[in-house]
This record gives C-alpha cells, structure tokens and sequence, in this order.
C-alpha cells in the first residue's frame, strides 16, 4: 500500500528521508565488488573487546526504544476517557496553532501531536499522518502564525488509568451444594465490602484524579519548552466542544511607550517632534468605539474559501490597559530632550500597556486590524473618528488597503466556558448572539485540576511548571538586560552638539517627507509621507472575493457553492480526480 505523505509533518518527512538515505547507502556498499581475499587473510584474528562509548550505548538504547515503541498499543487492554486540556505556547517559533500540510515552519498542532503519540494517550493506525479525528478533538481558538496563548484549550479523548469492568463470566451448570457455597461466598463477600464502606478512611477504590494520568506533567516532559499544558479538567459538560463551548475570547497586543527609540529635541528635524511617543488616552479613546456590535468587514482579511458573508461580532469589552511592575527602565527615556511636550511627567519608562478586547468570536486578522488602526490613532496619524467611519460599512463597503499591526506581540490571553444558563437572557435569548443587546461579564464554569493542585511539587518542586517556566524567563531576561545595558550607554554617550559631520543634511533643506510608522514590531516602518486611511486604494467587498473564489473552483458563482452539499468535499473530490488524471497522462 502506498504512503500517503501529505498529511506528514516536516520533521517526520526528514527523518524518513534520512532513512531512505541511510538504506541507499547500505545497498550502494554491499553492492560494491571487491577482491576475493587471500588464504591467510580468512584466517580468524584475536580483537580484542572495546568497551562501548557512550554515543554507542544511546544509540543501542534507542534502538531497543523505537523497537518497543515500534509493537503496536492493544487498546482493548485500556480505557479513555474524554478531558479538556489548557494550554500555553510562545507562537515566535510556530506556523500557527493549525497543522496544515503546505506550512513549511512547524506548527503548534504537530507538536501536540507527537507528544500525545509518543506518551502512548492516543495510539493512531498511522502514527506519522496527523489527523485528530478519531479522538473527538476540539480547540478553542486556531490563532495564527507568531500569535501565542496563555488560554488555549482543547478538548480530546486519552487513554486513562481507570479500571476496565470486568469482563462477563459464562454460566455453568452446578449441582445444589455448589450454589449453596457460592451463595455463602457471596454474602461473605457483601459484608466485607459493606464493612469497607463503613470505613470512613477507606480510600475509594479508585479516585477520578488522585489515581488518574497526570495529563499536563507527562506531556510537558515532551513538549517543546515553549508550549506547556497549564491545567486539564477532568470532567466536561456533554456535547463539550472546545470551539462550539466556549462563549468568550479575550486577547491582549502588548506594546510599548514609547513605541520606537524617539529621537532627543537637540536632533529632531522640523516637524517630527515627539516621534515615538503615543497618544494613550487617544488609543483608550479609539478602543472603546469598537465595544458593542458592528459589522468589522473593513477590520479582518477575506478569505474565499471560507465564503464568509457574515461579519457582524459582538465585542463585550475593549481599552488600553498598563501593565504594572513590568520590564527594566531605560534611564536616558527619563531625560528631558528625548520626551515630547506631552510626557513631561510621565515617570520611568518605557512603560507597557496591551490593548485588551473581549468578545465572542473573531474574524480572521480581525485584531490585527484593530490594533493597526489605533496605533494610528495613538501617533497622530488618524483621529479616534477613523473607528466610526470604517464601522459605517453603508459609507465605506470596500475596506481601505492599510496594514494590520505585527503578529508576535498578540496573545490568546483567555477562553471562557460559562454554564449554559449565565448565556440566556429575557425570554430565553442567547446574551452571546450578536443581535442581542446587553452587557456580559461571564465567568468559567470549567473544573480546572491546575499543576500544583495535585501536588505542590509538580508547580514548585524540582522540574515543576515554575521552575520549567523559571527557566525559558531567565534567558530572555538576561537577553534583555544585557540589550538594555548596551543601549542606554549608546544612546547616552554621544556629545550630539559637536557635529563633526557638519548640519544634519536634511535639516538644511526644511522637514523630511519620510513618516516613521509603528505597526506593533520591533522598530517603525520608514515609508513616504503618510496617506490617511480613507484617501488610500480600496479592496473588493467581501461579496466579490466570495464570487472569484467560487468560480476559480468550477462553480458557476458563490450561490451555485452555497447551493451545494458538502462542497468542500466536492472541490477536495475534483482536485483529486483531476491530478490522478494528470498523472496517467
């Protein structure tokens, strides 16, 4: 049977290509003719023993563990069991949380993945093709390449210590006497257990956590130190599903202020005073226009395979909130020629704030796009205003082609699962459905075993979670501390009034036209001058990307798709039968 590569993940097809590798060689060598050998030259010789170096006794190791790893699980020997996991990850290093085999970076999902095969929780027919489904999996939020998450959370079906009933007995023929032993036997057996029963420090027979898998510390100890499994609940209300479930997505963008390293006033061409610094209260301003329900067609990216016509979301909560006791201080930030008018008595910074935002779900870039805009409110570059304006999609149908803000700074911060009936409201309506009006402050409703509940060690103790966690801050710490060292001697050092270059050329010739924009990175984009939201080129509407789409895959147009029964699996059928086509030609 052939192997069907196309659900591999990367790392598994360059390990099979390594091994391919490896057999050719052996084939090449054993196929290599040689001169026969002499009469003496056959003669045994006398090697002495070498005692074994330590790569050769791990690799003789990890043959025998791949060997044993190799003899398939006998799942009838184990029962499952079906729990939530809450997970973390820094997204930097990841193509997304999604497994999709076209992404050439490794993703989230594959890391779960292989974690969960390797533990033995889920024991697939293929192991190397990854593919969820048998183990009703659900997740909560798919977030996208550079984006992380604190909250994450997953649900899926693995294997569980829990005791398999026993197995039923066949009945046989016995005589009087026989059954009148078993009888006794049997109420004998009664009033031992009854006697257990009555034993107040009696442990249960088997308890649902105490004697169940430590989920999160056994995938920890496999999980790449940047993705780590916080909690896991044992016990879900039916139908869970962590997508369909959950009725809240908060999501934090942090960023800094300033922004980008401002320029001091002794240096500042004409007309680029306060570069750098951020207009707060205008971002907070802006933020809150985005709060209630709206159609954000003009604030995500449409994609026409999903041929989406909706785009009206409900957002519970958005502000710009400071992070306190966060970061180190840059002292030459506190000099006076390097602030703006503005933030004369601001106090230490750089400071920290993230733009906060609740709703109940979100479209694709939709945040990216939201930050992007106050970003642009927060340098001056667009009134708080611009919110309303690309909110009125009746004004403005077709969105502004403009640049949504950085992705590495964004962090699924939470998902809320609240009891079905905190979500109803009068008469019995939905309080999450867009077209409902009302304030929601929901809380969750899911029993989380979080690590260290269990046992204080497993958070605190040698290799715990904080200690693990410990770890992956110290060296990022000690990044930063040494970039901050370097960067307030540099920018302090130098007597900028000697100017042995002679006048700064563009200071000669009146302010520049260049714009420094800050768009969420590590430093602003240099572009031309500035031009406002509405005045820029205009991308189709929705409805005709939809319609584009629909037609590249053969359909007549977007309501001959929608008409259609499963019509993914229509276009996935044709684009099969069309490269088998193809390859018999």
């Amino acid at each position: 049977m052939e192997t069907d590569y196309n659900e591999w993940s990367k790392d598994r097809l360059i390990e099979r290509l390594m091994h391919l590798e490896n057999e050719l060689k052996s084939q090449n060598r054993n196929q290599t003719t040689t001169t026969p050998p002499k009469e003496d030259e056959l003669k045994p010789v006398a090697i002495p023993e070498q005692p074994e170096t330590k790569s050769e006794k791990k690799k003789k190791n990890d043959k025998k563990r791949d060997k044993k790893n190799d003899k398939p699980i006998d799942s009838s020997r184990y029962s499952t069991r079906h729990i939530a996991l809450k997970l973390a990850y820094f997204g930097k290093r990841y193509g997304g949380f999604e497994f999709t085999n076209n992404k050439a970076v490794r993703t989230i999902e594959e890391e779960l993945w292989k974690a969960l095969v390797t533990s033995c929780l889920i024991w697939p027919e293929k192991p190397d093709e990854i593919d969820f489904s048998p183990w009703e999996y659900s997740k909560c939020g798919r977030t996208d390449k550079g984006v992380s998450a604190f909250g994450q959370v997953i649900g899926i079906r693995v294997r569980s210590n829990r005791p398999l009933p026993p197995a039923p007995k066949e009945e046989e023929e016995e005589d009087v006497e026989m059954a009148e032993a078993k009888v006794e036997a049997e109420d004998d057996q009664k009033k031992k257990k009854q006697q257990q029963k009555n034993n107040k420090n009696k442990k249960p027979e088997w308890d649902h956590i105490a004697d169940e898998i430590n989920y999160p510390k056994i995938l920890n100890r496999l999980l790449p130190p940047d993705i780590r499994v916080l909690a896991w609940a044992p016990t879900l209300p039916e139908n869970f599903s962590a997508r369909f479930s959950c009725r809240e997505r908060q999501y934090r963008y942090f960023f800094t202020q300033p922004a980008f390293s401002p320029v001091p006033a002794s240096a500042t061409i004409p007309g680029k005073e306060g570069e750098g610094w951020l207009d707060i209260e205008a971002m907070r301003t802006a933020a809150k226009m985005y709060e209630g329900v709206h159609d954000f067609r003009n604030f995500c990216k449409v994609d026409g395979g999903k041929q989406i016509s909706v785009f009206t979301r409900r957002i519970y909560e958005a502000d710009i909130v400071e992070v306190e006791d966060v970061g180190s201080v840059l002292p030459y930030l506190g000099l006076d020629e390097f602030k703006s008018a503005e933030i004369k008595n601001g106090g230490k910074f750089p400071k920290v704030y993230y733009f906060h935002v609740r709703g109940s779900a979100f479209l694709w870039h939709q945040i990216r796009h939201m930050v992007g805009m106050v970003f642009a409110v927060g340098q001056g570059l667009e009134k708080p205003s611009i919110i309303k304006e690309l909110l009125d999609v009746t004004k403005h149908p077709r969105k502004p082609n403009y640049v949504m803000a950085d992705d590495v700074p964004l962090v699924l911060w939470d998902c809320i699962f609240p009891k079905l009936e905190e979500t109803k409201g009068v008469n019995g309506t939905d309080l999450h459905d867009p077209d409902v009006e009302g304030d929601i402050n929901m809380q969750d409703s899911m029993d989380w075993v979080w690590l260290g509940e269990d046992s204080p060690s497993n958070l605190h103790g040698s290799a715990g979670l904080a200690d693990q966690l410990w770890e992956f801050w110290r060296e990022k710490k000690m990044d930063e501390m040494l970039a901050n060292q370097l960067l307030n001697s540099v920018a302090t050092r130098a007597d900028l009034k000697r100017q042995l270059g002679g006048p700064e050329p563009r200071a000669r010739h009146g302010a520049s036209k260049s714009q420094r924009v800050y768009e969420g990175g590590n430093t602003a984009r240099v572009g031309g001058a500035y031009v406002p939201v509405l005045k820029r080129p205009l991308m189709p509407t929705p409805a005709e990307i939809n319609e584009k789409w629909a037609q590249s895959r053969g359909f007549k147009d977007s309501a001959e798709l929608a008409a259609t029964k499963n019509w993914r699996t229509v276009i996935k059928a044709n684009k099969a039968a069309a490269a088998s086509k193809n390859s018999s030609e």
